[in-house]
C-alpha cells in the first residue's frame, strides 16, 4: 500500500507542455491529507478488529467453560438421580423427599446454566450485529470519500 510519504515525496519529471506545478503541487497536498487520515483510519480500524477478534476468543471461551459446566451439572444430575434411586430401595419415604430435592436443585442448575449460555449468545449475536453495522457505516464512508475523490477528478 502507498504511503502518505511517498505521495509527498514523488517527483514528475517536466514535459514541454507539462501540467501548471502549482495546480499540481495544490492537488498533491490535498491528496496527502485524505490519505494520511484514510491511512490513520484504517490502522485503527485494523487495530479494533483485533481487539473484536481477542474479545470474541474470549466470549468463544465462556462459551466453552459454559458448556463443560452444563455437561458437569447434567452428569452430577444423573450421578445423584441413580444414587438416590438406590437408597430409594432401603428406605422408600425418606429417600423420596431427598431425591425430590436434589432433582430440583440439579434442574434449577442446568437452567440458571442454559440461561446465562443463552444470554451469552444473545450478547454475541447483538455484538456481532453491531459490529457488523460499524463495519458496512465505515465501508460506506469510504466508498463515499472515493466517490467524492473521483467526483473532483
Amino acid at each position: 500500500m502507498i504511503t502518505p510519504l511517498e505521495i509527498q515525496n514523488k517527483e514528475f519529471r517536466r514535459g514541454i507542455r507539462g501540467y501548471k506545478e502549482d495546480e499540481v503541487d495544490e492537488f498533491l497536498d490535498k491528496i496527502i491529507l485524505d490519505y494520511e487520515k484514510l491511512y490513520k483510519e484504517n490502522l485503527e480500524l485494523k487495530d479494533n478488529l483485533e481487539g473484536m477478534h481477542h474479545q470474541l476468543e474470549q466470549y468463544r471461551e465462556i462459551e466453552e467453560t459454559l458448556k463443560k459446566t452444563l455437561i458437569m451439572a447434567q452428569n452430577a444430575a444423573e450421578d445423584v438421580k441413580a444414587n438416590a434411586h438406590k437408597e430409594s430401595e432401603l428406605i422408600m419415604q425418606e429417600t423420596d423427599a431427598k431425591v425430590k430435592e436434589i432433582i430440583i436443585k440439579a434442574n434449577n442448575e442446568a437452567e440458571n446454566t442454559r440461561s446465562e449460555f443463552e444470554n451469552i449468545k444473545n450478547q454475541m449475536q447483538i455484538f456481532k450485529t453491531r459490529f457488523k453495522a460499524l463495519l458496512q457505516s465505515q465501508l460506506d464512508s469510504i466508498d463515499k470519500m472515493c466517490d467524492d475523490l473521483e467526483g473532483e477528478n
